[in-house]
């Protein structure tokens, strides 16, 4: 069996046994059916004028209140004219206007959290011209600054003694609104809802709360699960600064397709709508397909992708990727699975985005440094280094946490994978730093693997397009 995968920026040829199995999310199990095209923007103006657990924004907003307007940044949604920030936004502002808010007053804010600030064109994409035109010049649209200690409030401790600082714009506004997406996430089961408050509009000593090894080592987080202990900290996080700001988010949640188009928009109070969501998103995101459990997973790496230019590339990212295909897929895996990747793996960081990860990196080779976890303990010296925050918040970099947020979920690979095979590297030497392997082709990765660690006769399972698609929780057929 011939198949093609993501490799920098082409593919690469692999000839696997016949008897692979070969998963697409969208097309091997096709997805709910999404809201036509024709009747998006009738059902998103339904679901905001009807929202669940809270009143509508004709009731809410009035002349003299101030509205803030909370869009996930470029990883998230896609960009066509009917992505659901561009058909969800000029219906909000319109039922604001509606309802007695001065232009003025409304604020638009990209809740890029710890990742880099989106550049103008990109706000632009993300908006669509005719709000981009008319809030830009202004003013009113901006990213958030998790280190603009200006811009910042710190609203102590939650219930479970995790530090929650916010955007002191949405916490003062009367009407904080989130825009956001329901999609399958290794990372809490889904994004959107209050994930998006708890990771968006924070700074790093909240986040690191969440995202660090102990939560994300623990038995909840693989497979992947909306009930882990992560989601109940987003949970308990997002209504923390419910209560202090005395009032509750509106949230406008769209829950997506592969091709990022609405399959369902609900909007509301997020600790009412999320189980509405998740009932419906369940029903595209956990598929419940296989009939035997996987002992090789093979996929492909571009080289951009996600978190943007570098991340198939950049060592601690490509291993991130991997243990998030791992999280996704655990239900369908062997106990002692093996991954099989390719990716050109040539050294490039991409030190202008990902500008603090080529010395965690480096960092990660010396000093007893044995496995990822080791490094951890210096997350908050990288945190607060004043040259790479500079970079975060004037230079389109990524926060220095970030970094050691991705090496928390990158050693679950190694926690689930007898072996990790990275095929093609150029600089092979990076892969190996991160404890994968390296071979030329998928072939000697396959034949190598077999040997090792299956006996000679593994299961397959092919993912042609990994990186190219919306993923999809994959389960065995008789989970329920």
């Amino acid at each position: 069996m011939k198949l093609s995968f993501e490799y920098g920026h082409g593919m690469m040829e692999a000839d696997l046994p016949d008897q692979t199995d070969v998963f697409i999310p969208g097309e091997t199990v096709l997805d709910p059916p999404f809201i036509p095209f024709d009747k998006i923007e009738e059902e998103t103006r339904k679901s905001i004028r009807n929202p669940i657990g809270m009143l509508p924004i004709s009731l809410l907003a009035g002349p003299g209140k101030k509205a803030v307007i909370v869009f996930p940044d470029r990883v998230k949604g896609g960009f066509q004219e009917t992505s659901h920030r561009k058909v969800a936004i000029p219906i909000i502002i319109e039922e604001l206007l509606a309802a007695g808010v001065d232009k003025k007053d409304i604020r638009l804010i990209c809740s890029n959290g710890l990742h880099r600030k989106n550049k103008k064109d990109e706000i632009r994409m993300i908006l669509g011209d005719k709000v981009f035109n008319e809030f830009w010049n202004s003013g009113q649209i901006s990213n958030h600054d998790s280190e603009d200690k200006d811009n910042l409030v710190d609203l102590g401790c939650d219930d479970e003694g995790d530090r929650v600082i916010m955007n002191k714009a949405v916490f003062e506004a009367d009407i904080p609104i989130f825009v956001g997406h329901v999609l399958g996430n290794p990372y809490g089961g889904y994004s959107g809802g209050y994930k998006h408050c708890a990771t968006g509009i924070t700074n790093w000593q909240s986040i690191s709360a969440h995202h660090n090894t102990t939560v994300m080592h623990s038995h909840d987080f693989t497979p992947v699960s909306s009930k882990s202990v992560m989601r109940h900290k987003f949970d308990i996080i997002s209504m923390h600064m419910e209560s202090k700001m005395g009032h509750k988010f509106f949230c406008c949640d769209a829950v997506l397709d592969t091709n990022s188009n609405q399959i369902a928009v609900i909007s509301g109070y997020a600790y009412e709508t999320q189980p509405y969501c998740y009932e419906i998103a369940d029903k595209r995101t956990y598929v419940h397909w296989a009939d035997k459990k996987y002992d090789i997973m093979v996929f492909g790496m571009p080289q951009m992708f996600h978190y943007g230019n570098g991340m198939g590339t950049n060592p601690i990212l490509m291993l991130q990727a991997i243990s998030a295909q791992i999280v996704r897929h655990k239900r369908v895996l062997s106990d002692h699975c093996v991954v099989i990747c390719s990716s050109i793996c040539n050294g490039y960081f991409h030190d202008e985005e990902f500008a603090s990860y080529r010395e965690t990196y480096e960092l990660f080779q010396k000093d007893y440094n044995n496995t990822l976890p080791d490094i951890e303990k210096f997350s908050e010296y990288f945190a607060t280094n004043e040259e790479y925050i500079r970079k975060y918040r004037y230079n389109f970099a990524y926060h220095p946490f970030h970094a050691f947020s991705m090496t928390s979920c990158g050693h679950i690979a190694e926690k689930n994978c007898a072996a990790i095979y990275i095929v093609g590297a150029q600089e092979p030497g990076f892969a190996r730093g991160m404890g994968m392997k390296t071979r030329t082709t998928f072939e000697e990765a396959l034949e190598d693997a077999s040997k090792k660690y299956c006996n000679g006769k593994p299961n397959i399972l092919a993912l042609p397009k990994a990186f190219k698609t919306a993923s999809v929780h994959l389960c065995m057929k008789e989970q329920k």
